[in-house]
């Protein structure tokens, strides 16, 4: 039976039940031929299909990366499709796999950082938990840490206190000042006294 036949959309699903239990069924029985299938599907005539098949991806990718980071290449060319939910969705799954296959990901920066100017929030937020991950790595923390900053530095304040906390971890060593001052600069900004607290605890 085609994996497809266990799609949201086969089963007349508006809810995304059915694609996540398919995504736990991968992970259990670790079928990469099921992977495979759902990545040959990304570029199905139904868009619904589509859209179902990077769901089942990307929720494969948080639980075990290294199922479709084989796929950073395809991922990272659907960041040009001009369908929104596939392009956030190509985000989350290549956020899934930055440390699983950081050389492929790090290969589509521009790109990423494109999107995430441009693109919607969601885009951004995994644009920015890229970078991060990337960033804790020594072979890329000097291109990616100062595009956390300027993420910091330019991302609205609803979304502040959540890529402060994210952050902390590479606040350390000659990155620390940086990471200080913009915190405090920005803190001064938040008009919510819940945002200010999380930035506060951070700090």
């Amino acid at each position: 039976m085609t994996v497809l036949n266990r799609l949201a959309t086969a089963l007349n699903r508006r809810d995304e039940v059915p694609n996540v239990e398919l995504a736990k069924f991968i992970v259990r029985t670790k079928d990469l031929n099921a992977v495979n299938e759902l990545v040959d599907n990304l570029s199905n005539k139904d868009t619904h299909i589509q859209s179902d098949c990077i769901k089942v991806l990307y929720e494969v990718g948080m639980s075990e990366p290294f199922l479709i980071s084989g796929y950073h290449k395809e991922f990272g060319k659907l960041l040009e499709s001009k369908n929104n939910r596939i392009v956030w969705g190509a985000m989350t799954a290549l956020d899934s796999i930055a440390l699983a296959e950081p050389k492929g990901v790090y290969n589509f920066l521009p790109t990423i950082l494109a999107v995430a100017d441009t693109g919607s929030v969601i885009s951004r937020d995994h644009a920015v938990g890229i970078l991060i991950k990337l960033g804790t790595l020594k072979q890329y923390a000097a291109k990616c840490v100062p595009l956390v900053i300027e993420q910091l530095k330019a991302c609205l304040n609803n979304q502040f206190p959540m890529y402060a906390e994210m952050a902390v971890g590479l606040a350390t060593g000659r990155h620390k000042d940086s990471f200080q001052r913009v915190m405090a600069s920005r803190l001064k900004s938040l008009e919510k006294e819940s945002q200010k607290k999380r930035v506060q605890k951070v700090l």
